[in-house]
């Protein structure tokens, strides 16, 4: 598995799915919005952990189509299926690849953005808190939908209005985590549902993934 996972690094880097390309991405969303919604900074301080998570979770999308689909066009793939591995850890072993180099360097550039929407200084630290448990459940999410979509021809865009819907709920929980930490309001009752659904994710999704390979590589 360590092998897996650092063969899966290298390639994320080398095929321009790493850590720049979400971070040069989250940037743009993060910059765009005051010229959209004006520079009043109060407005920004309010909208600030909506935007952020959801700038967060578009560029999570940006390298989900490549997951699986270097492998099937290059045949490791198959090569994997009939491995002594077993295809449940070799998807949660992907999905660990695709948060380290785009879940984790979002996370982390996240309160830096912030500053540049006027987050609230107690909204700082619950942001990367909420980021740090929700971001491995998009990955997870991710690599449960690129597995539905491998081998498809122009598979990205199908992928993207699967794994959106399930993304919802960790957007929704994860925001409110940190709006209701700037409003000094208990978030214990989102914090312990973002946690929830991330376990269960991480628990539940490496198995369906599986599945979902096994019956497009037959």
């Amino acid at each position: 598995m360590g092998a897996l996972l650092t063969r899966d690094l290298a390639l994320a880097v080398k095929a321009g799915g790493g850590f720049g390309l979400s971070l040069a991405f989250f940037l743009i969303v993060v910059t765009l919005v005051p010229f959209g919604v004006g520079p009043e900074t109060g407005r920004l301080a309010e909208i600030a952990p909506g935007i952020l998570w959801v700038g967060a979770l578009l560029a999570c999308l940006l390298s989900l189509d490549r997951l699986f689909q270097l492998d099937w066009e290059d045949g490791s793939l198959d090569l994997l299926a009939v491995s002594p591995l077993p295809m449940e850890g070799v998807v949660a072993t992907k999905a660990l690849a695709h948060w380290i180099t785009t879940g984790l360097p979002l996370t982390l550039a996240a309160p830096v953005l912030g500053l540049l929407l006027n987050l609230p200084g107690p909204g700082y630290l619950w942001l990367l808190v909420s980021l740090a448990l929700g971001t491995p459940a998009l990955s997870m999410i991710g690599a449960f939908g690129a597995a539905l979509t491998v081998g498809l021809k122009r598979g990205g865009l199908l992928l993207s209005l699967l794994v959106l819907p399930l993304y919802v709920p960790t957007l929704i929980f994860g925001a409110e985590v940190v709006r209701r930490a700037i409003d000094g309001q208990a978030f214990a009752t989102p914090l312990a549902m973002l946690a929830g659904l991330t376990l269960a994710t991480l628990a539940l999704l490496p198995f369906a993934a599986a599945a979902a390979i096994r019956i497009n590589l037959r």
